[in-house]
């Protein structure tokens, strides 16, 4: 009774930090209820798109300025909060848009190169979508009041829109787009289409346009980084030939002053910050502000022009909470749950903690265990994610000695009739070892974009997460025999021992109790029309296709999750683990080495001006976003193993639970 009353105390706390949080973010959301937000769906003839309306009180009697602003490769409109929140409450009318194949947006269109199937039209059929609306302001002479503004993929497609509206204006005599202003984006995709510099420069005509790029950018603003493969460095865009050519040609520039082309004002802002820091930054934030400022001047009548100070990152803290209230959310649900007939099955009696290693070998051996479970997958991740060919020729070289020397071992052991463990522990990872060599082998086909596997940038997550878990396998496996196995330890120990019933029970409760924590934020949203979230990491509602895709992907991050959580069983199967410093190396285990990799990186970066990993761009900022969702799950991990005594409740929440976050925040389409 008192674990019940304990649960159920937690349970209301989670709800607390759930519906406190969400309720005050609401009203920062919304600016104290003086703005409509909603979610709104349309159809264009490539698909449906999908975003957050912000509408003013007034704007449906009165029509006003617009903005239509949207998210970068693998994110929604959310990460647009800042401009959103900022700008509707100042009186402007903003659509936050998911581009097509992102958050609640699909796309129809075929996708021989499914990189431009979305980003080049997306923000353009947003604009005619939004032109049709009658509360958006129109001059006139029928031109639009509408600016765009996009970071990182969404800079492409809003230059993009700014290009196919001046080919529109030659015909029509309306430009529907008023100004433009990117985040995070140069030309270089662009002219990936096939248009030059002057071509994209002379296509801005009058409009007022404004470019943000960071010192620190990973991707752009550096030709020549870019071109030599080593794109993170430190950056003076404005110095450039293609600033200065966005400038008017200029011989030299200044970052932050305005410049007069073709009868309209042209700036580049450079604030010192990384490619995802753009979304999070006040400083950025702020020059948008003057921007729209300068740009919609004469409208001082219906938006507040010159209105200082800033609230979305109220917003922001306050989703935080309410993210915190979620992942704590679990713990007392799946206390509750496993009270019930059935459920409580997913209780097996807790392994005996096993005694302190002994002997220095048995000690050294935990030790390398531990630090290399902790490095490998920082090491390595560069070669696994993104193809690096030394790293992977260096990993098959690796696999291949691992082969020979476990087999020379499995051999002489047979021959000397050695011990049996010697038998077994070898022959094991000799087996491993070979099913390893082969995976390494087929890293093209789990890069590749199918309709089956369709979330582009999650395929060599997965490909990295496998080969994590197979490695630690090997490790695990001669750890046990070498070590462990003297100490009377066995599977039990690690909390592998189960019945049918109890795995069953275990999934069971992990598949209920993720229904109910994305129950709560459909609920959430439906009130308030937030989700859970900070910065890069967001928990948000998702279509049927993310639930396919889960289906789909859930099977092979389980091998992740499972193997690396027994991975820390095993590392804290003795006594002197029980306490928080078993949290401490589970937490080591999923992200000592991942948080190790992001410092030697950024660090070099901000120091230097070269990253640790200079040709690192993408591969960089997915660490960062898999570092927060690891540390949540190594608590979990580490908790349901203490609390039912086996690895399964854990590994199959932590799998799906993880796996529908990742996949409702990135890129994901089908092949046609």
């Amino acid at each position: 009774m008192k674990k019940f009353k304990k649960s159920l105390v937690f349970l209301i706390v989670a709800l607390l930090l759930v519906f406190i949080g969400s309720a005050v973010a609401a009203q920062f959301n919304s600016s104290s209820g003086e703005v409509g937000v909603s979610r709104i769906y349309f159809e264009t003839e490539r698909g449906e798109l999908s975003g957050l309306l912000y509408k003013p009180d007034g704007a449906d009697s009165e029509a006003r300025p617009t903005l239509v602003a949207t998210h970068g490769y693998l994110n929604s409109g959310e990460m647009q909060d800042a401009q959103a929140i900022e700008m509707s409450k100042r009186g402007y009318v903003v659509l936050a848009l998911d581009q097509y194949d992102h958050g609640h947006s699909t796309g129809t269109m075929e996708k021989p190169v499914p990189f431009f199937s979305f980003w080049p039209q997306a923000m353009y059929d947003a604009v005619q979508y939004m032109y049709d609306q009658d509360y958006v302001l129109k001059d006139a002479e029928g031109n639009g009041i509408i600016a765009v503004s996009g970071h990182s993929m969404g800079g492409f497609s809003s230059t993009h829109a700014v290009m196919l509206d001046e080919v529109d204006f030659q015909d029509s005599g309306i430009r529907k787009i008023h100004s433009s202003l990117t985040m995070g984006s140069d030309y270089q995709w662009l002219k990936t289409l096939g248009y030059t510099d002057e071509e994209i420069n002379a296509s801005y005509g009058p409009r007022m346009s404004g470019k943000i790029a960071g010192v620190y950018d990973e991707f752009f603003f550096d030709a020549e980084a870019s071109a030599a493969g080593q794109p993170v460095v430190k950056k003076d865009y404005v110095s450039t030939a293609e600033g200065l050519g966005f400038l008017g040609g200029l011989e030299s520039a200044q970052a932050g002053e305005f410049y007069e082309v073709d009868g309209a004002q042209r700036i580049i802002y450079q604030p010192n910050e990384t490619h995802p820091w753009n979304h999070f930054s006040q400083q950025s934030t702020a020059h948008a502000i003057d921007f729209y400022d300068a740009a919609f001047a004469e409208y001082g009548d219906l938006v507040a022009i010159g209105d200082e100070g800033q609230t979305w990152m109220w917003k922001e803290w306050f989703s935080f909470v309410a993210l915190i209230g979620f992942f704590f959310l679990f713990i007392p649900v799946i206390n509750l749950l496993t009270k019930l007939p059935f459920f409580n099955w997913v209780y097996t009696e807790r392994p005996a903690s096993l005694s302190a290693p002994k002997t220095h070998g048995a000690k050294l051996a935990g030790y390398i265990l531990l630090i290399f479970g902790a490095l490998y997958p920082a090491l390595f991740f560069t070669a696994l994610y993104s193809g690096d060919a030394t790293g992977m020729t260096l990993l098959r070289q690796i696999s291949m000695i691992t082969i020979g020397l476990a087999a020379l071992i499995f051999i002489f052991s047979f021959v000397k009739n050695g011990d049996k463990s010697i038998k077994t522990g070898s022959g094991l990872i000799l087996g491993i070892g070979i099913v390893q060599y082969i995976y390494l082998r087929q890293q093209e086909r789990f890069f590749a974009t199918t309709e089956w596997f369709g979330a582009a940038t999650v395929n060599p997550v997965v490909f990295w997460a496998i080969n994590v878990a197979i490695v630690t396998l090997m490790i695990l496996v001669g750890y046990h025999f070498v070590a462990k196995k003297a100490e009377g330890a066995s599977f039990a120990s690690y909390g592998l021992k189960a019945n049918s019933k109890t795995i069953a029970a275990a999934l069971a409760t992990a598949i209920v109790a993720v229904v109910i924590g994305y129950g709560l934020l459909y609920l959430v949203d439906a009130l308030f029309k937030v989700d859970f979230r900070l910065w890069t990491l967001a928990v948000k509602t998702f279509e049927d296709q993310h639930v396919w895709a889960l289906l789909r992907y859930a099977p092979l991050f389980f091998i992740y999750y499972f193997i690396v959580g027994l991975s820390v069983n095993v590392n804290t199967a003795s006594s002197i683990y029980d306490g928080w410093k078993g949290y401490g190396i589970s937490i080591l285990h999923f992200i000592g080495g991942l948080v190790l990799y992001l410092a030697y990186h950024y660090g070099l970066l901000f120091l230097t001006g070269t990253g640790g990993y200079p040709a690192e761009s993408l591969s960089s900022i997915i660490v960062i976003g898999l570092v927060p969702i690891l540390l949540v799950a190594a608590i979990y991990n580490r908790y349901f193993f203490r609390k039912t005594g086996n690895v399964y409740v854990g590994a199959f929440l932590n799998t799906i639970l993880m796996t529908l976050i990742t996949l409702a925040n990135t890129v994901l389409y089908t092949i046609l």
